[in-house]
């Protein structure tokens, strides 16, 4: 299974924070950040930045693009 695939699906179920979807994908930290700056520049998700007790903090939430997309390969495997 692709990284892009478990970061997709990991955020089907809810919205995860960086940390989160590392601990969730198993990635490197370098291979996680260019993977959902992909997917967020093709619109598949979105991200929110935040500064928590002076630390930041990123959270990933799939949109209603990336779910069709999702949902129509998921059909396609299950032909």
């Amino acid at each position: 299974v692709t990284l892009r695939l478990k970061i997709i699906t990991a955020l089907v179920r809810s919205a995860r924070t960086f940390q989160e979807l590392r601990e969730i994908t198993q990635a490197t930290q370098g291979n996680l950040s260019v993977q959902l700056t992909r997917l967020e520049e093709w619109g598949y998700l979105t991200s929110e930045k935040v500064i928590e007790k002076k630390k930041p903090r990123s959270t990933y939430t799939i949109t209603e693009y990336g779910l069709q997309q999702f949902e129509a390969y998921v059909w396609v495997l299950q032909k």
